[in-house]
């Protein structure tokens, strides 16, 4: 707790020590007298803030709301000679806040344990090999940094000296630490377990992985759903109406009473009016449907998936179609060249042209044939570079023209590619508008891309759906091999728009989510219902565009992101119902007659108690599977 909560603990335990010792005082003088005191004491020392802050809601006209509710409840009460019954309302109400209080702060500590992976230093190495330790914000881009043994890593970038392991789990929730050395990617966030690394940083510090995951979760709280934006509307409706439905109750009885020649008894129907209003504040509504909202965002981010928004939650729950992108979701997206055939000119000359031509692109494929060139480029001999998107690249190599791409753009240049039986993507090669060869590029299915599929399935999505600009030899067996029924191949990114706006048109009662990591899928993530990108390697543009972020890029997570979005509106509708049922039924117990302000205590503490606790379980949904497969 903090010592706000505290000190209302000690109130609510001072004002109950208080209430118990006034109970068992007899009603006699002059222990009567004491007994007043003890429970005037009591209700001062717990409610002392809900009764200024009535008073302050009636002065700045917003009256309508639980204070006011519980002030006038009480005050009426204690002026109708039920003493104890006030001293307990405002003590119970009191409690259930607290109890709200405590909940609310476990789920924002659950996300700011997550959010706390900014460092607040880095250790700037200058030219001369001094280290100085300054603030990341100061670190120019370039730079080289030393992170040592047990630190963050301040800002992203690649390793250029020494080697360690990793703690990834504040950014993926991945229990595992990684290994890496020279050449390998970092993220800001992360925590460096063994060995001292140098870090050339690749980012501004505001622009690292770690800002980025805060600045998702500080803009996810903004964006409210329906659910949300009805329960707000519901409250400022719902509120002064019961209070003009207490008045009614308290009024229209004894006044038809008097007129019919009955007994008016004002004091009987004023007691049931006010335990109206007890019963009236919808406590359990306003506090825990966000509350569930907040604690399943921060449930999933702890699993290193990142929720924009509840309204985007919202969506995610109703999803029935997914659709991936093969390269980089579904395999690993680091190609490699397996082969050069048909070649009319030497292997490493092909080799050399077409490294040449692709230098200025930042495609995996391009930067596989590069990696295979290992050479570096002589810029001095690239000319004119013209990209077609979804063909390929033309570029004037050492005089000559070098078209190198697929057989679209073969057609282009006016060259006649040989098939390639090999399973990959083939880049065909033309030079002056003649076929040269063609080079097999491989890539590796994710080892989890299977399960993945399987896990959707288990989930009750109806289709599974695999979206790729490779041609249908490469992109066929890929979905055979995974699972998937539905396979669209040779798209182009307005071709994959095409597709998932057909898909869209298609469902009628479920949403449509795609799984994108490119700068290319952009569009599509942007497009979908639900668009959701792979943030580890992923593109910025895609994370940018996409609803829900994957830190460790596992497309496992996909499943998981649904499963916790169903259980969290499975758990909102639950607490809708519990509360108003249990409320409606209070209500006319009250109006009637059948109960007093005891069951008006149970309807409104009793029942926020119960959505609260209902409310937190949304913190640790997909936690137990987590922990199932980091073991």
């Amino acid at each position: 707790m903090n010592k706000k909560q505290k000190r209302t603990l000690c109130r609510i335990i001072a004002a109950a020590v208080l209430t118990a010792a006034a109970m068992i005082m007899p009603e006699t003088a002059p222990y009567n007298f004491i007994r007043m005191a003890l429970l005037a004491a009591a209700y001062i020392t717990v409610g002392y803030d809900i009764l200024i802050g009535a008073v302050y809601g009636v002065i700045h006209f917003q009256p309508f709301d639980e204070k006011f509710l519980m002030a006038v409840a009480t005050v009426g009460a204690i002026a109708l000679g039920e003493y104890t019954e006030g001293v307990a309302v405002m003590l119970f109400y009191q409690t259930g806040e607290l109890f709200q209080s405590v909940a609310v702060g476990k789920s924002r500590r659950s996300i700011g344990d997550l959010m706390d992976i900014r460092p607040d230093s880095a250790n700037l190495e200058h030219e001369d090999g001094s280290v100085e330790t300054v603030s990341p914000d100061e670190v120019p881009v370039g730079s080289v940094i030393i992170v040592y043994p047990g630190e963050k890593i301040p800002i992203d970038g690649i390793v250029v000296r020494g080697g360690s392991s990793v703690d990834t789990r504040a950014l993926t929730g991945e229990s595992v630490p990684r290994t890496v050395r020279v050449g390998d990617i970092v993220s800001g966030g992360c925590v460096n377990v063994s060995g001292l690394i140098a870090v050339r940083t690749e980012k501004p510090f505001g622009e690292s992985t770690a800002s980025k995951i805060l600045e998702l979760l500080e803009g996810a709280s903004a964006k409210k759903s329906h659910s949300e934006d009805f329960i707000s509307k519901f409250a400022r409706v719902y509120t002064p109406t019961v209070c003009a439905a207490a008045l009614a109750l308290a009024v229209i009885p004894p006044v038809l009473g008097i007129l019919t020649g009955g007994n008016a008894d004002f004091s009987k129907w004023l007691y049931r009016a006010l335990s109206f209003l007890v019963i009236s504040c919808p406590c359990a509504l306003v506090i825990s449907i966000p509350l569930t909202f907040f604690a399943a965002i921060g449930g999933a981010g702890s699993l290193g998936i990142l929720i924009k928004g509840s309204n985007y939650m919202e969506t995610l729950a109703r999803v029935r179609t997914v659709v991936f992108d093969k390269t980089g979701t579904l395999t690993k997206g680091t190609f490699s060249v397996s082969g050069i055939h048909h070649n009319t000119i030497d292997e490493k000359e092909l080799l050399r042209l077409a490294a040449y031509a692709e230098s200025s692109s930042s495609h995996p494929i391009a930067k596989s044939i590069a990696d295979a060139y290992g050479q570096p480029v002589d810029r001095s001999l690239l000319g004119d570079v013209n990209e077609f998107s979804g063909e390929g690249v033309v570029a004037i190599v050492d005089g000559k023209e070098v078209a190198v791409g697929n057989e679209k753009l073969m057609a282009r240049v006016g060259a006649s590619p040989v098939a390639c039986s090999g399973i990959g993507t083939v880049v065909n090669v033309a030079v002056d508008g003649v076929f040269a060869g063609h080079i097999l590029i491989s890539d590796e299915v994710k080892p989890t891309a299977k399960d993945a599929v399987s896990d959707l399935y288990r989930a009750r999505a109806d289709r599974v759906v695999m979206l790729t600009g490779d041609n249908s030899s490469v992109g066929i067996p890929v979905s055979e091999e995974l699972g998937i029924k539905e396979a669209y191949c040779e798209l182009l990114p307005a071709d994959k728009v095409e597709k998932i706006e057909a898909l869209i048109a298609s469902e009628k009662d479920g949403k449509v989510a795609f799984v994108g990591d490119g700068i290319n899928d952009a569009p599509v993530l942007a497009r979908a219902d639900i668009g959701i990108a792979m943030g580890a390697l992923g593109s910025d543009a895609a994370i940018e565009a996409a609803d829900v972020v994957l830190m460790d890029d596992d497309p496992r997570r996909v499943a998981e992101a649904i499963k916790t979005a169903r259980t969290a509106m499975a758990i909102v509708k639950e607490n809708i119902v519990l509360s108003i049922g249990v409320k409606l039924l209070c209500l006319a117990l009250v109006a009637s007659g059948v109960a007093g302000m005891w069951a008006a205590i149970f309807a409104d503490v009793g029942v926020m108690v119960l959505a609260v606790c209902n409310a937190i379980r949304a913190l640790h949904t997909g936690a137990g599977s987590h922990k199932k497969e980091a073991a």
